[in-house]
């Protein structure tokens, strides 16, 4: 396994409060749309002070309460799709450099300002992203390419600010990247071993551990 720095930036810190997206014929609430800011925030259980989600569902809780995203990321969306895509442009609050997704195993605690958090699963692409970049494709194409960033946990509330050093403090034993998570739920679904594997990593948020116990229940049943 290659060597990984231990230490990494926090690029830009995004907020934003959800507004109403046009969406055909409809509109749908979401907070994917999020600003910059250079103001220290505090990062609770639930979430950012200043940030919100539209989608209660299926964003936001716990498991789910920062999102972050890659800066190594964004030159290669520049490049396919030929138009700039800057910071928070995933809808992320976390914008970090120097890591990718072949970096972070799922578990991983860091420190970042006061607060300790924890890898708790991949990002899941939703049909909101492409409409935030007006690219439909994006979001199935960061779920097949395995770039899709990733969410924390909080353990330890505190304030973070833009440029802010993230501290890996603790790695994960069981050695499972956001990259392996992303094809196990993502490309390769028929492979029972690692989804096994993956399911055995009980830091694993609780709604990839569900879906992905699902489908292992239906491979056996096959």
């Amino acid at each position: 396994m290659r060597a990984v720095e231990t230490t990494a930036n926090l690029a830009s810190l995004q907020v934003g409060i959800p507004r109403m997206l046009k969406h055909g014929s409809k509109e749908v609430l979401s907070g994917i749309f999020k600003s910059a800011t250079a103001e220290p925030c505090r990062v609770g259980k639930l979430g950012v002070e200043g940030d919100g989600q539209g989608d209660t569902i299926n964003h936001g809780g716990p498991d789910k309460a920062v999102c972050a995203y890659f800066a190594a990321r964004y030159p290669f969306w520049q490049e396919e799709y030929g138009k700039p895509l800057s910071n928070g442009s995933f809808g992320e609050n976390f914008t970090i450099t120097d890591w990718t997704e072949d970096d972070l195993f799922i578990g991983d605690i860091v420190t970042v300002g006061s607060a300790t958090l924890q890898v708790s699963q991949p990002r899941q692409p939703c049909f909101k992203l492409g409409l935030r970049n007006e690219l439909p494709t994006l979001p199935a194409r960061s779920a097949l390419t395995g770039y899709t960033g990733f969410y924390f946990r909080v353990l330890e509330e505190g304030k973070v600010k833009q440029g802010d050093r993230f501290t890996l403090v603790e790695r994960h034993a069981l050695q499972i990247t956001i990259s392996e998570a992303n094809r196990v739920m993502h490309r390769d679904k028929h492979d029972i071993a690692s989804i096994e594997k993956l399911i055995a990593v009980p830091e694993l948020a609780l709604s990839w551990r569900e879906q992905l116990q699902n489908r292992l229940t239906k491979l056996r049943n096959n």
